[in-house]
């Protein structure tokens, strides 16, 4: 296949081909065109194909923006400042791109337009840029694969050939496609660097201003990339800027040790860094390296072209554990400023009172893009409204988001009715007794428990706890159709079980988190019933979303068909919270207002005290200890270990190709059971190994029960619209003893694979908050802790942001879900690759459980250290996260780790 680029005066080819080593390419030089001069609409004339794209509109590029077009009244206008600047950002299907949205949002003071790189035509580009000068400066992002395969790349390529008159800033595969269509050859790296830093020389032009240069001078800078510019390939048009230091990359504690100020760096190069240096200058060679290192193992980590105003970064400017980030985008809004306020005919009319209202509605759409290993596909087509608003004090994103709105179906009036009773959690025997002496009888047969066994370090500090009973309870079902791809449209089928258990079935065209965000938006309700309530579940919908439902997140369709439901709730209109922190114990009854409230409250009050009463304690089992591994004792393992080394190969295969920076690969064991009581195996499950994120759920007209020791939450939102992720990345098994065990956690804490690990999901999950939270709000104020649990150590960070006020709670869950940890990054390349690779579907395992109560708030966690009983068998999933510096032996070993702890309940219980 042939990508074609051509212009009236010459035509261009660029071959897409298997590998990454290409021709050199020469462009001849574009007809210089009259800076200002504005054509009529239909002298454009554009088409496009699959093999190729073709444009004649030469009349639409201004040109070079060089002396002999400006004249001399124009420069000699007082300079003004751009009140704000606009950026258009080109995603190329990455999980980074966010996080560059959210920066360029505090920099430029006004949130970009994202866009991603086949939704728009030439055409479309053109009108924007040209004709309604709609944007200042364009970003283009990371993302997976390589510029010289077209279905990567997108429109990039085009925009950095024929748009040489606007400031264009490329990141990393943005910056590999800047050298590539000018010729430069991308290879691979000498090796793979993904979720490391190294530190960065540069030779002090505009980008790099007020930052510094060299070893030891605070700049190092995060790395994902697989790829790059070979140096040697660079034509005279592209000018290297920055290159590693040093040869060595460095986990992020590393870089802590030696994060000094060069005060020898302001005096050195400060006037060269200066605002008024021209591209000319560094064009002349005025700011080259002042410090002499080993050439052989340096790397190329920035380019500018010497007369367009366009500049590549290979690193991650974006991320959370670079150096001077910030400044970086600060200095490309600079130059942007600088750049159009020297072409007064042409920055006039670029921000005016009309301006504001430019962007219109725009056909989107797909394309799809071939792989060797399977078909990886795009998202689907839609309409877009993009809007710059007038007074820059409000913003509406592009999104397949449900934004708030009426609901479609009938409104709901709710009342809520609370009791507290102090300090009696501990009187009547704690959390496992009132669960069982309350909810336990008739094999505990639909009934909920999200169990904070775990309270140590103030963890968690809240369990809810209830069953079928109240007039507006309700069981959910819902699988997907077999046709749940995005060509199809997807949906799926929703049984409904009222309080009376009475059934009915629905398809849902628009798929079950349309159905559940219709159903929240639908509640009406008075913020004072709930005031004093220290928790935020107050009743609403309970239970848990499938890794499958992936498909209504961005993913085009599964490869692996779920034998679980896809998604499974109860509406819990009655239950009991137990405050672990205070010993406090509340019960909550939910009725709507035109209805009678039901005696519920005082039932339970009664059966609570007379537990205070008796003061009945339930023993706890004592079972003997599991010695055998779980392939030893019943279980069978999906794939032997020899596949599973094979599959991490395969990974890695793709790692060192660029397709993907981290693969979070899963397997799962599975044994039949036969009638067991599966309330007891939970039980006796967080006895073993107590979770902050614990769960029990049973859904009996399914036959299927959900033990959970879950140590990791998903996302929450609480009151306040404050969202909050805890990825957990890095796994150590707990030493026999108290000098072994502290010698684990230091393994972890100090591990350079997992440090990578954790940070790519940090980075990660800002994406994903960023897309649904306030710019400027997304933040990390716990990086790579290590919290260490009753079988293993884990490395946990914390990331929060404020959700933005008109998108909905199941917005913020469409954003991010499936979690990152559970997937890799870039995340929707990284789910397509896993889906070839692994054997079967992931079904609850990778999911989340946890609530949505109908004040708008939601608590989720992943479904990991889990054991499923569904139909006679306990399955139970696990996995790591593959990445460059993994080895497929320890990579088995950790998989196997994880599934210790549930196997051995199971094992123990049987």
């Amino acid at each position: 296949m042939n990508f074609t680029l051509c212009s009236s005066s010459s035509e261009l080819k660029y071959p897409c081909v298997e590998g990454v080593r290409r021709s050199n390419v020469n462009i001849p030089p574009r007809p210089s065109v009259r800076v200002g001069y504005s054509p009529k609409k239909d002298s454009v004339q554009v088409s496009d194909n699959d093999t190729g794209k073709r444009v004649v509109a030469n009349h639409l590029m201004p040109g070079k923006l060089e002396g002999p077009y400006m004249g001399e009244k124009q420069l000699q206008k007082p300079s003004q400042k751009l009140e704000f600047v606009r950026t258009l950002l080109i995603d190329n299907y990455d999980s980074y791109t966010y996080n560059i949205y959210q920066e360029l949002s505090v920099v430029n003071g006004l949130p970009p337009v994202v866009v991603r790189n086949d939704e728009w035509t030439w055409k479309d580009v053109c009108h924007y840029l040209y004709e309604e000068n709609a944007f200042d400066n364009i970003v283009i992002s990371p993302g997976p694969g390589s510029p010289t395969c077209p279905a990567d790349i997108g429109i990039c390529l085009r925009l950095l050939l024929e748009c040489w008159d606007i400031p264009i800033l490329g990141v990393c595969l943005g910056h590999q496609a800047l050298g590539y269509v000018h010729g430069a050859q991308v290879v691979h790296a000498p090796e793979p660097v993904h979720g490391r830093l190294s530190e960065i020389q540069h030779n002090g032009c505009r980008l790099f201003h007020d930052i510094p240069s060299g070893r030891d001078s605070g700049f190092k800078v995060v790395r994902y990339h697989s790829l790059v510019i070979d140096a040697k390939s660079l034509p005279k048009e592209l000018i290297p800027i920055a290159w590693t230091s040093s040869g060595d990359a460095l986990s992020f504690f590393e870089t802590q040790k030696s994060n000094i100020m060069s005060d020898a760096y302001e005096s050195q190069i400060g006037h060269n860094s200066s605002s008024s240096e021209s591209i000319s200058e560094i064009k002349n060679g005025n700011c080259w390296p002042f410090v002499q290192f080993d050439e052989s193992r340096r790397v190329l980590m920035g380019i500018m072209h010497s007369s367009r105003p366009h500049y590549g970064l290979q690193f991650h400017p974006e991320s959370v554990a670079t150096y001077h980030g910030r400044q970086i985008f600060k200095n490309f809004r600079k130059f942007t400023e600088d750049y159009w306020l020297r072409l007064r005919p042409y920055a006039a009319c670029m921000q005016v009172p009309g301006a504001s209202q430019l962007l219109r509605e725009v056909p989107r759409s797909r394309h799809l893009v071939s792989n060797a290993a399977d078909q990886l596909y795009r998202d689907p087509p839609q309409t877009i409204q993009l809007v710059h608003d007038a007074d820059k004090r409000s913003y509406f994103e592009v999104s397949n988001m449900v934004h708030l709105s009426h609901p479609s179906t009938g409104v709901k009036f709710l009342k809520l009715k609370w009791k507290k009773f102090d300090h009696l959690a501990s009187q009547v025997g704690g959390a496992r007794n009132i669960f069982c002496e309350l909810f336990g009888r008739h094999k505990a047969e639909d009934t909920f428990w999200l169990d904070s066994s775990s309270i140590e370090k103030k963890r968690a500090r809240f369990s809810f706890m209830g069953g079928k009973g109240g007039s507006l309870w309700k069981q959910l079902t819902y699988r997907l159709s077999d046709q749940s791809d995005m060509s199809f449209k997807g949906g799926g089928y929703l049984s409904i079980e009222d309080s009376h258990g009475s059934p009915r079935s629905i398809f849902l065209e628009e798929g079950f988190l349309d159905y559940l965000n219709k159903e929240l938006l639908s509640f009406r309700y008075e913020e004072k019933d709930y005031e004093g309530l220290p928790f935020d579940f107050h009743g609403g919908y309970i239970g848990y979303i499938g890794y499958n439902l992936k498909v209504e997140c961005g993913v085009v369709s599964n490869r692996h068909k779920s034998r679980s439901p896809d998604a499974c709730f109860f509406f819990a209109d009655n239950l009991v919270v137990v405050d672990h922190q205070n010993d406090d114990v509340y019960i909550l009854s939910l009725h709507e207002e035109c209805k009678t409230m039901t005696p519920w409250l005082d039932d339970t009050e009664e059966k609570l005290f007379s537990l205070k009463a008796s003061a009945t304690r339930l023993e706890e089992q004592t079972f003997q200890a599991a010695t055998l591994s779980p392939y030893k004792a019943g279980f069978r393992a999906d794939k032997s270990r020899e596949q599973y080394m094979e599959d991490v190969e395969k990974c890695l295969e793709y790692i060192k190709d660029g397709e993907s920076y981290e693969l979070c690969l899963t397997t799962q064991i599975r044994r039949s059971i036969g009638e067991i009581d599966p309330l007891g195996l939970y039980l006796h499950l967080r006895q073993k190994n107590p979770a902050p994120y614990a769960a029990w759920l049973n859904f009996s007209r399914e036959d299927l029960c959900i033990c959970s020791s879950s140590p990791e939450r998903f996302l929450r939102l609480d009151r306040n619209g404050t969202l909050e992720a805890k990825p957990i990345k890095g796994t150590i098994a707990r030493g026999a003893t108290a000098e072994e065990d502290e010698k684990h956690k230091m393994q972890l804490q100090y591990s350079e694979k997992d440090q990578a690990e954790n940070l790519m999901i940090v980075d990660l999950l800002r994406n994903d908050l960023g897309r649904v939270c306030e710019p400027g709000s997304v933040h990390v104020p716990h990086l790579m802790d290590v919290e260490s649990y009753a079988t293993v150590h884990t490395m946990v960070s914390t990331i929060r942001g404020k959700k933005r006020s008109n998108l909905s709670a199941v917005d913020c869950v469409k954003a991010a879900f499936p979690g990152g940890s559970m997937t890799g990054a870039p995340k929707l390349r990284s789910m397509e690759l896993l889906d070839s690779l692994e054997s079967c579907s992931r079904g609850i395992y990778s999911g989340s459980i946890g609530f949505f109560s109908y004040n708008k708030t939601f608590d989720l966690n992943i479904v990991i250290r889990t054991v499923v009983v569904h139909e006679g068998e306990a399955s139970i999933g696990a996995g790591g996260a593959i990445v460059a510096l993994s080895n497929p032996e320890d990579e088995y070993e950790e998989m196997v780790l994880k599934t210790n702890a549930p196997a051995k309940a199971v094992m123990e219980f049987l």
